[in-house]
């Protein structure tokens, strides 16, 4: 019996870990470089503050870097590196200007029992599959779905501001910033378009957040207007994250759900 107890308080823990622990950003070492200074990117697979397993480069399928002029390169295996919880991708840029970082990842699965699901959801910011399963009445129904990352970060070489901020990756789902945030300041609006496969995403819930001093601050969540745009008040300087899950129901065999994943990150001086 004892170790039946230990085996399920430890069953707790992994399900716990893996439900509510594994954002994914990309988050530089610094956001405001020189041109030609090698910078290191942080691929942070937990939350935005710790990096809980370091992303194997099998999972990506692509990696993008965009600069000033729009020119889009991929960088190879040997700009990646690694520790035991954390995946870098190491760039210099050769311009002065914004520059744009993406990063997708292809299908995951995962499987939850009925009640972990239900809680997963609000945790996670999909409270409307929630309210759907309720109206549909299976909450006692277990789920299994996959799901996909589509991540990316603006960071600053030299002084001059650029339009390639507004990079549009092509990613399943992605958010554009309508606005340069290097050329907004504290108290400032930044404007995101959210799209999925292209088109606006109507009342998706949005969660927002900075930090500095190395707290996290300021975390808040809405939704998108008729237009896919979701403005965030920039309530304070340091690293600020905008981050969303499209989950829906799908009709297949095996799976119940998919989710797309997308965060974007930058910072407010």
């Amino acid at each position: 019996m004892k170790t039946k107890i230990i085996f399920f308080a430890m069953m707790v823990v992994l399900t716990t870990l893996s439900v509510f622990a594994h954002d994914l950003f990309l988050k530089p070492a610094s956001f405001f470089v020189k041109v030609n200074e090698k910078i290191s990117i942080s691929v942070m697979n937990g939350t935005f503050q710790e990096s809980e397993g370091a992303v194997a480069l099998a999972r990506l399928t692509d990696v993008s870097v965009v600069s000033p002029s729009g020119t889009r390169s991929n960088p190879a295996e040997a700009n990646f590196t690694k520790n035991e919880t954390t995946a870098f991708l190491n760039v210099t840029p050769t311009e002065a200007g914004t520059h744009v970082v993406g990063l997708s990842t292809s299908w995951r699965e995962n499987a939850l029992a009925a009640k972990e699901f239900n809680e997963y959801l609000p945790a996670e910011g999909i409270p409307d599959i929630l309210e759907n399963r309720k109206r549909d009445g299976e909450l006692d129904k277990d789920a299994r779905y996959r799901y996909s990352k589509y991540v990316k970060t603006i960071f600053q070489a030299g002084n001059k501001p650029t339009d390639s901020y507004k990079t549009n990756l092509g990613y399943a789902v992605e958010m554009i910033p309508q606005q340069n945030p290097y050329k907004l300041k504290k108290g400032a609006t930044l404007d995101i378009l959210c799209l999925k496969n292209g088109k606006p995403l109507v009342g998706q819930i949005v969660t927002t957040g900075y930090e500095a001093a190395g707290k996290m601050l300021g975390e808040t969540s809405s939704r998108t207007d008729k237009d896919g745009l979701l403005g965030i008040k920039l309530t304070g300087a340091g690293k600020w994250y905008a981050k969303f899950i499209n989950m829906v129901k799908i009709d297949d065999p095996k799976l119940n759900y998919e989710s797309k994943w997308a965060t974007l990150t930058f910072e407010i001086k």
